[in-house]
């Protein structure tokens, strides 16, 4: 323990050097801690206690802390503490540093798991496939799960992230109006996009000052693209035809000019702010708050974001869910499925408790270890009452409660029951979840892993084929291409190796699909 303190904590500060004279983070120095409490020796049932080092990320809105009831319910559950570091600057340049040292914490969690395959593959990270022997209750989840599972396998097969389900939930997105503007006006909530063009210009008439519909499309293009398109029966880029088991390129087919062309109805009748491809979300916010702006689509939380803040100087402010509107005729009214974790924690190849770790691990999909993972400890933070379980009246918001507890912070769960989130929320909030649910996808779309040659297409085909994508899309709305040239413009981004793109991803699916987990 002591070599790895030594050895990694220099790394890390000398990571939070980069970072400050880049202008990123705080200037303290990280901090390593131990949690657990007392090193005294087990007795009776209890578990022979283990220490094992973590690199842990720091979420500024509830920054890590070794006096989190979570670590002591951990220990007593499996008798582990965890000895944490967390990154002063950047997780990934902290990240970087320890492989590339080789002194690396037993534990380590990263955002994303292009990062872990791309790590694991170059054997700084431990397969969890060679260890199954030790993860029963991952084995059954994968079973449970298999999709999930699936995607996180890398490109050779291997698994080198605990994989994460539940706490995605988080992550919906969904459209959201102003209800009460629209019972004001006597405005019914459409549900097709002919239905939201009447009511859009409706609006207009009544509040010319405004853009009825915002997005903040400049800072998450991807994410409004996919809300855009998942209404049209189509992609933003390269998807996967499940009805027809192929995959496409949403932005050469018909549909998509049929949704451009709708976009473009917006923009030219004043339905939408004139810069709505830069905007930002201070722009976008204050556009909602002020009443300039009565439909958008953004992440499912946003509806407490509005109403919790404006509702104190107006009491009649309502965001409400809306109905996803279907694009064409007959189609489907979805969202896109957002709702999954990219990040999870991984096992340093270096370390001498794999095993134990492993073990440890474990626990987490278990369903004892999913409860307290997601709800504490019954009677400290949560009762139950007959098959229902509740939090405590001392934790009514979520935010506070992780603060508080340490629960569903980094570190402390891989599966979690979200009901746990969904108590704390407000009702509308509540609502909105039981809604959105309704309008997901048959099935979320692949993520398959890359090899490192397809990473080079997936960056440089690929980005190439979004750039003229992109700049189309701004060019064919505002009305500086004409929708006329649309077959010209399918051509030309079809010569720019659509078809090299597409193989790639089917090459990816295929490969995972072929693979057996363990458990099935």
């Amino acid at each position: 323990m002591n070599k790895w303190r030594s050895v990694f904590l220099p790394l890390v500060i000398a990571a939070a050097v980069v970072t400050g004279c880049s202008g990123g983070g705080n200037d303290a120095a990280p901090q390593s801690n131990t949690q657990g409490g007392s090193n005294a020796t087990p007795t009776g049932s209890a578990k022979a206690e283990k220490t094992f080092t973590a690199l842990l990320d720091n979420n500024p809105t509830f920054p890590y802390s070794k006096s989190w009831p979570i670590w002591s319910w951990l220990k007593e559950k499996t008798g582990v503490m965890l000895e944490v570091q967390t990154p002063s600057g950047k997780l990934d340049e902290s990240l970087n540093l320890a492989i590339a040292s080789k002194a690396m914490p037993d534990l380590m969690y990263m955002p994303n798991r292009k990062d872990s395959n791309k790590f694991g593959q170059q054997g700084a990270l431990v397969d969890l496939m060679e260890h199954m022997d030790k993860l029963p209750n991952l084995t059954a989840w994968m079973k449970q799960y298999p999709e999930e599972a699936k995607a996180a396998l890398s490109a050779d097969g291997k698994m080198y992230m605990f994989p994460n389900q539940g706490f995605g939930e988080t992550n919906r997105m969904i459209w959201m109006y102003r209800k009460d503007i629209f019972d004001k006006e006597g405005i019914q909530a459409p549900t097709t996009y002919e239905e939201l063009h009447t009511a859009l210009k409706a609006l207009k008439a009544k509040y010319p000052d405004s853009y009825p519909l915002s997005i903040r499309y400049g800072q998450i293009p991807d994410e409004m693209n996919a809300n855009m398109t998942v209404n049209y029966g189509t992609g933003e880029g390269a998807y996967y035809d499940f009805d027809n088991k192929e995959w496409r390129y949403g932005p050469t087919e018909d549909n998509y000019k049929t949704m451009v062309g709708m976009w473009k109805s917006f923009y030219d009748e004043g339905l939408i702010p004139p810069d709505f491809l830069s905007l930002q979300t201070k722009q976008w916010q204050d556009m909602v708050s002020t009443g300039k702006s009565f439909v958008t689509i953004d992440y499912i939380s946003r509806i407490d974001f509005f109403n919790n803040a404006m509702q104190k100087e107006n009491p009649e402010f309502n965001m409400q869910f809306m109905a996803p509107p279907a694009g064409i005729s007959g189609g489907k009214q979805l969202n896109p499925y957002f709702h999954y974790m990219e990040g999870g924690l991984t096992v340093a190849s270096t370390s001498q408790n794999i095993d134990d770790v492993m073990s440890y691990m474990d626990f987490f999909y278990s369903e004892e270890g999913r409860t307290l993972s997601s709800w504490g400890v019954e009677g400290e933070t949560y009762v139950k009452e007959g098959d229902v379980i509740k939090f405590k009246p001392e934790y009514n918001d979520v935010i506070e409660m992780r603060k508080q507890t340490g629960l569903q912070t980094s570190g402390t769960y891989t599966w979690i029951d979200f009901g746990a989130h969904l108590s704390l929320f407000s009702d509308d909030l509540k609502h909105a979840y039981e809604e959105a649910a309704k309008y997901d996808p048959s099935a979320m779309q692949p993520r398959p892993a890359f090899t490192e040659k397809e990473n080079e297409v997936i960056s440089i085909t690929g980005q190439a084929i979004k750039k003229h994508r992109d700049e189309s899309f701004a060019k064919f709305v505002t009305g500086s291409r004409n929708l006329a040239d649309w077959d010209k413009y399918v051509e030309e981004i079809n010569n720019l190796g659509v078809d090299k793109l597409l193989n790639t991803y089917k090459e990816a699916y295929d490969r995972v699909q072929n693979i057996q987990l363990s458990g099935n």
